[in-house]
């Protein structure tokens, strides 16, 4: 089994295409275009990556960054091992040898030094200097980067560099319209449509209190969790108290809020 073929994704991964995005990435990948993708949390960004990688036949590789995560995380390292010291390529490093996708989750969470590491990669030298080792890695043809992050979250302490920003080519999401997002609770869940129509209604509630008591409203992965209750044979006050209000707010009027849309529909 070649190296590449473990991070192949075999199964078609479920997504609804909102727009033209699948037709506006596939063009990006054909130029070899790194991506950027924004927009709120749970709103389908990783998998629009999964299923990309699905339908282009590509291996892809992700990484969920973090503010603890350094350069040497991404790249690689020498380890101690019986034999002495090796090096151990990082997921980046793995992903520009086989030609992955290489998908960088929420990158703002990663602090600014470690994100510099990727900048030879998005211009036109597609390369990755691997300095405690001494080696250049060109990338493989096929190699693209992609990252993703919430605009929401932004600040002066976690925000992308403008030299970082300006090396992609950006996709905005959002929640999906009414209709396409309960089909997808429906799917996801196994619930009956019904009940998806509600929980959607309640997230579209919720989500216009963002700014207005709440850093976010409910995503389209929360209505799932809901659903997916539900299904399980919870009552469907406990599934949304449980999956909608307690994980989206710790603010006693904001759960009653949402604990009164949520009595609206159900």
């Amino acid at each position: 089994m070649s190296e590449s073929s473990q991070y192949l994704i075999e199964n078609e991964p479920y997504y609804h295409p909102v727009g033209d995005e699948v037709e506006k990435y596939s063009a990006a990948y054909q130029a070899r275009m790194p991506v950027m993708l924004k927009g709120p949390t749970g709103c389908g960004k990783s998998r629009f990556v999964e299923y990309m990688a699905w339908k282009l036949g590509k291996p892809l590789i992700t990484i969920a960054c973090n503010e603890d995560m350094t350069a040497s995380d991404l790249v690689g390292r020498y380890l101690l091992d019986i034999d002495g010291t090796k090096w151990h390529d990082g997921p980046l490093t793995v992903a520009a040898r086989i030609g992955a996708i290489c998908y960088l989750d929420e990158v703002v969470e990663a602090r600014q030094d470690t994100t510099v590491v990727i900048h030879p990669l998005t211009d036109h030298r597609r390369e990755l200097p691997l300095e405690k080792k001494g080696e250049l890695v060109k990338a493989h043809p096929d190699f693209q980067l992609v990252i993703s992050y919430n605009p929401g979250y932004q600040s002066l302490m976690k925000d992308l560099k403008q030299s970082t920003k300006q090396r992609f080519g950006g996709l905005s999401f959002d929640y999906p319209k009414t209709e396409i997002e309960t089909a997808i609770v429906v799917h996801e869940s196994g619930v009956d449509e019904a009940t998806a129509q509600k929980l959607v209604q309640i997230a579209r509630r919720s989500r216009n209190l963002k700014g207005h008591g709440l850093d976010e409203g409910m995503s389209t992965r929360l209505l799932v969790y809901a659903a997916q209750l539900v299904t399980g044979g919870i009552d469907p006050h406990a599934a949304c108290e449980m999956a909608l209000v307690v994980p989206l707010t710790d603010d006693p009027d904001m759960r009653d809020t949402l604990g009164a849309a949520v009595k609206t529909y159900f």
